[in-house]
């Protein structure tokens, strides 16, 4: 009976625990000695539709490392960049990518399918989806964007516009890198997705994709993982259910239910986390319906814009503290609240590491994102790094 009690009794974690199991699974309470493809596995998803945005977040999370690295990763397809939760960019390892696109297809294909830029073309959905084995076909080796719509023009008979537009959101497709600082740059090219063998299940892979999420993202809600897919909540309740006994729940602040993997960490939340630079839309800051588990709500608005961006932050204590960006003396941080000197000595160190990584590839990056700044953001201090 004791036994029985023991196992029925919840774990309770508070809200700085919640933090710290974060940045642990994310990478961020040091910098861990991965390659490349170990770290996007253990953090299952790098948001990629600004090109850079991977590079530096990697270069926050793993010790020593070399942006060639992450380059050849994506050349030799172990790691993809595809259109996957949120129906954004994403970069993943090319093993989770059947698992995450029969997951999210439905997504991926019902926004798409029911635009009126689509519906405008006249074309049916399963002509639509008559389209995707010669696309697959066509697509066997890297083909860019007006090479497909020549293709779609020669088959359909006419240029027919969104027909395009949606197929590029939802066919199984990895973006091809082109070379630059960043790999990806305009225009866009395409190659088709390795075929895997046998059918997928599309309720079984919504698990697996929920398990994944768990394990570098956990423990979290229903809502915190229907956030970060932009999955119905229903589906992701229903998951939840099927997973049974290979998930444990647990309990948060204010009584809230929590899901996460047997094996995961909950760190003490007195561990210590190292200041950090992180990158627009770095995915702690979107991995949660409750961004208050990294973001202080006072601070949420200046990081998450109206319109989707999100711009690149100091991590104070495992909390975002401001924002940074590059400016032609150095990196310019922009404090929302005041900081210790031990703190500004920790965020020059990082700032000096980034200008280095920064000189030979894009000195000033995210420089279309500046009018942000020239809008007003809150500051208690403003200090110019590593000039």
């Amino acid at each position: 009976m004791v036994a029985a009690a023991a196992r029925n009794t919840r774990v309770t974690l508070s809200a700085r625990q919640l933090n710290r199991a974060t940045l642990d699974r994310q990478l961020l309470l040091r910098r861990e000695p991965l390659n490349v493809a170990g770290a996007v596995r253990r953090i299952v998803a790098l948001q990629a539709q600004e090109p850079a945005s991977p590079y530096l977040a990697l270069w926050a999370r793993i010790a020593d490392f070399d942006p060639a690295d992450l380059a050849a990763a994506l050349t030799d397809q172990t790691l993809v960049k595809a259109t996957l939760m949120r129906l954004t960019l994403h970069i993943v390892a090319a093993v989770d990518y059947p698992i995450f696109h029969t997951a999210m297809l439905p997504n991926l294909r019902g926004p798409r399918l029911g635009d009126r830029r689509f519906t405008s073309s006249g074309l049916s959905i399963p002509d639509t989806d008559a389209l995707l084995p010669h696309l697959a076909e066509f697509a066997s080796r890297p083909r860019t964007s007006a090479e497909v719509e020549q293709l779609l023009t020669a088959r359909l008979g006419q240029r027919t516009k969104g027909v395009w537009w949606a197929l590029r959101t939802y066919a199984p497709l990895h973006h091809v890198p082109v070379g630059g600082p960043w790999s990806f740059g305009s225009p866009s090219t395409y190659i088709a997705a390795p075929a895997t063998p046998g059918a997928r299940n599309w309720s079984e892979d919504v698990q697996r994709l929920v398990l994944r999420y768990l394990e570098a993202f956990g423990p979290a809600t229903m809502q915190d993982i229907a956030q970060f897919t932009i999955i119905k909540r229903s589906i992701v309740q229903n998951a939840l259910t099927e997973l049974g006994d290979t998930i444990q729940a647990l309990t948060g602040p204010e009584n809230a239910t929590l899901f996460d993997v047997h094996e995961g960490r909950h760190p003490a939340e007195d561990t210590p986390a190292p200041p950090r630079l992180l990158p627009m839309w770095d995915s702690i800051m979107l991995a949660y319906a409750d961004r208050s588990r990294i973001i202080p709500p006072q601070h949420r608005a200046a990081v998450l814009r109206r319109n989707g961006d999100v711009l690149p932050t100091l991590l104070v204590d495992g909390y975002v503290a401001g924002v940074w960006r590059p400016v032609a003396e150095g990196i310019e941080a922009t404090a929302f609240r005041q900081l210790d000197d031990e703190t500004w000595q920790g965020l020059e160190s990082e700032a000096a590491r980034l200008q280095s990584l920064l000189a030979d590839r894009d000195p000033a990056v995210y420089r279309r994102y500046r009018h942000w700044w020239s809008k007003g953001l809150p500051s208690a201090d403003v200090r110019l790094l590593a000039n």
